[in-house]
């Protein structure tokens, strides 16, 4: 009978939240207390295959192994093995997640495994050894994911999006800090430069002019927002704004509520390119 190990903790985030940071395995020397290094070999959508270096241990070793994960998050449900396996014959994990209330979530670890005959351990011992270190990484996991969701986020934290023209940012949302109800950010504008024309089908937008002067097209409506003063977006509402000044405009948007998907949040309705064809400012 192979070794068994099943933990569980409960994480005040939601299962969106708590999914996407404890899958990003670049970032789990900032996780986990024992893991110095990751290093991804390869990756898709479905899958990470990466190297893993602990800290380490109590007689200078450092030991490093290469893993497999498989993600479903369609089941929300990650499967990993041991490409790499050391004293372990084999070492196969299951990550299981459930949402248990609409800002918390349920993980639960399981480890199956067999030690080699040559290894220092063995199984009994290993499923000791793994099952009190469990805990304290879960405790540690379970700290630093709702640590995230009051961090304060800077412009400099988040890469900037300018598919649709100028630096667009966005701060606070389900990826950073496990948002539910929408996001927010900055758009800073140099002059001549646009926010293309699109349309949110499931949110409102409100947008706020902190810095400068501001054209938004609203529809057939064209208006100048100046520093301190906002406009309000509607759902399906086609909207552009454009920068016609000589100086820097600063934006702060907030949309709500969250599209069911990233993807289906965003219309757009004009490429950069068409905009840039016939732009007149």
């Amino acid at each position: 009978m192979p070794a068994h190990t099943s933990n569980e903790i409960v994480v005040d985030a939601p299962i969106d939240f708590v999914w996407a940071v404890t899958n990003d395995v670049r970032s789990w020397p900032n996780l986990f207390t024992e893991y110095a290094a990751t290093e991804v070999l390869e990756e898709s959508p479905e899958s990470v295959t990466f190297r893993l270096t602990m800290h380490p241990d109590e007689k200078g070793n450092v030991w490093s192994w290469v893993s497999l994960r498989e993600l479903d998050r369609a089941n929300w449900t990650v499967r990993a093995r041991r490409v790499e396996t050391g004293f372990f014959e084999y070492m196969n994990l299951r990550w299981e997640y459930e949402q248990v209330e609409e800002e918390r979530t349920r993980m639960r670890w399981e480890q199956d495994f067999t030690m080699k005959p040559q290894a220092p351990i063995d199984d009994e011992g290993m499923r000791e050894r793994l099952d009190r270190n469990t805990v304290i990484q879960m405790k540690a996991v379970k700290e630093a994911v709702e640590a995230r969701r009051s961090r304060v986020v800077g412009v400099n934290d988040v890469p900037a999006n300018r598919r649709r023209g100028a630096d667009l940012r966005t701060l606070l949302s389900p990826a950073t800090v496990g948002t539910g109800c929408g996001f927010s950010g900055t758009v800073l504008l140099e002059p001549g430069e646009v926010i293309t024309e699109h349309y949110h089908p499931y949110s409102e937008e409100f947008i706020h002019v902190v810095q400068g002067e501001l054209r938004v097209d609203l529809g057939e409506q064209r208006q100048t927002v100046r520093a301190d003063q906002a406009v309000f977006v509607p759902k399906n509402a086609r909207h552009r704004i454009v920068n016609e000044s000589d100086a820097p405009v600063r934006v702060v948007f907030f949309l709500s509520p969250l599209a069911p998907r990233p993807d289906l949040g965003h219309v757009d309705t004009e490429t950069l390119a068409e905009w840039q064809a016939g732009a007149t400012v």
